[in-house]
């Protein structure tokens, strides 16, 4: 291909772009949208062979079969994320909006490092953002910056606290001079339920995952504040120094959501930096349970991510404030970026509230999909999959070979494939992971594995607006015969 043919600056380019595209989408809908299973089944090593050929060869093959080799070696091998039967993790099914809108982004190319690289964009990402700090009901003051999702939003949360209490606490620039000798007591809080990045942040910042401190949790595995209250004691006992707290609203697990609101209380006691990772149950902002995050709005932070329950492509998050003011405690500025003189002029500078410098204009994605849908569309995709999972959990229950585990708060369903009542637990738990690797290379289901107590189990996320209670019938039926074959084949053995 010239050189006219490969970029949108000729009319040769536009032609050339036109087709791809076209040939991309007939890529994605023959060979991977319309496929009968969530996945191929194809082993690691399976996979492996079929790129024996050159990724780099002296001389290309042309843009046509180059995507036609996509479409037959990679799209369909992969996760069939929008099968009504593709219920592992929260990886939901993309929207039509959101794709679109990542055509556009991904064309534009605009870059949110600063505002002569992406004007439009960034003004459209900070009116996003207030729509998003109105939807969690935050004060007047607050602010935010897209990220790439709720492990970045958690690492700035901890990052801002971190830095925030030793510059009051033991007047240390950490920005500038590092950490102090003092940071070895800072601890950190959150649910023996909540997300590793917790830790993984932790790690990130220097003070070492041994700075998390995991507080039990109640029968409906929400962070108990009556524990919470003993651990602050024993930590003030010790001398050692809380910093932030954690509150998650939606465990990748079981859905639950922390009682936000008494975690707020604690927090204001304990002078805490107050974080709630609402990526995975944020969207509930969106419904008539937004009760359930009540409490949200008095947090320091949010992390929420759009590429779950509000059905964008990956990646797409936000991380917001309380009071923007809190973005001092990393901003910078760079000459050929945002000179200081910048903050003068009214020039907005989005670098500086980010981790990130070169940054996608992900914000295009829910900003389309809002005005497509509005409030109450996006509410009922939602509400379509809370229900199913309640549903499912009857289901599960009412099932003579099945052990339901929770009753489900958001769309995650936790149960057992137990066809015999008297089966020990490590039986169980064996079964029931002997099931999760058949289901891979069967590829009819697409099913999470977790454990819980120690035991294996399963779990359907059902993340689907489309999926029903069928699907999830034909799922179990799935688990069933990969689970009595993998029983059969242990009496073989034994």
């Amino acid at each position: 291909m010239s050189a006219d043919e490969l970029f949108l600056d000729s009319e040769a380019g536009t032609a050339a772009y036109r087709e791809a595209m076209q040939r991309a989408t007939d890529a994605v809908v023959d060979s991977f949208a319309t496929a009968e299973n969530p996945y191929s089944g194809r082993s690691p090593e399976a996979l492996s062979k079929q790129f024996a050929d050159p990724i780099l060869p002296e001389t290309g093959t042309g843009l046509g079969t180059a995507i036609d080799e996509v479409a037959t070696k990679v799209l369909a091998h992969s996760v069939g994320t929008s099968n009504p039967q593709c219920a592992a993790h929260l990886q939901c099914p993309p929207m039509i909006p959101g794709l679109a809108a990542e055509a556009m982004l991904t064309a534009a190319n605009q870059s949110l490092d600063s505002f002569d690289q992406a004007p439009a964009a960034t003004v459209l990402e900070q009116e996003v953002v207030g729509t998003l700090c109105e939807l969690f009901d935050l004060p007047d003051a607050a602010d935010g910056v897209f990220t790439s999702g709720g492990t970045q939003s958690n690492f700035q949360a901890l990052l801002l606290a971190r830095d925030r209490y030793c510059r009051r606490q033991f007047g240390r620039d950490v920005q500038a001079g590092g950490l102090p000798p003092a940071a070895e007591s800072l601890r950190i809080l959150c649910s023996e339920e909540a997300h590793f990045t917790g830790k993984q942040a932790a790690h990130h910042l220097g003070l070492g995952e041994d700075a998390v401190v995991a507080v039990p949790t109640d029968e409906e595995r929400r962070m108990d504040p009556d524990a919470l209250d003993a651990i602050l004691a024993e930590l003030n006992a010790n001398d050692a120094a809380p910093f932030a707290l954690l509150g998650t609203a939606g465990t990748t697990d079981f859905g639950s959501i922390d009682p936000l609101d008494a975690l707020a209380d604690r927090a204001a006691e304990h002078d805490l930096w107050y974080h709630v990772d609402a990526a995975y149950g944020g969207a509930l902002a969106l419904t008539d349970s937004d009760d359930l995050l009540e409490g949200i709005e008095r947090s320091d932070s949010v992390a929420v991510d759009f590429h779950k329950l509000f059905y964008q492509p990956i990646s797409c998050g936000a991380f917001l404030l309380g009071d923007g003011d809190d973005f001092e405690w990393m901003a910078r500025n760079a000459a050929y970026l945002n000179p200081a003189e910048h903050d003068e002029t009214g020039v907005p500078n989005l670098v500086a509230k980010s981790v990130q410098t070169t940054r996608r204009f992900d914000a295009l994605k829910p900003y389309l999909a809002f005005r497509a849908l509005g409030r109450e569309g996006m509410a009922d995709l939602v509400e379509e999959t809370v229900a199913l999972a309640s549903d499912a959990a009857s289901l599960i229950e009412d099932a003579t070979d099945f052990e339901l585990l929770h009753e489900p708060t958001l769309n995650a369903v936790v149960f057992r494939y137990r066809p015999r009542e008297a089966m020990s637990k490590q039986a169980v738990s064996r079964l029931n992971a002997d099931i999760r690797e058949r289901l891979l290379h069967d590829g009819r289901a697409i099913v999470a594995r977790t454990a819980v107590a120690g035991v294996t189990s399963l779990k359907f996320t059902l993340l689907n607006p489309t999926a029903t209670l069928e699907d999830v019938a034909a799922m179990l039926d799935v688990i069933r015969d990969c689970g009595m074959a993998a029983a059969q084949e242990r009496e073989v053995v034994a």
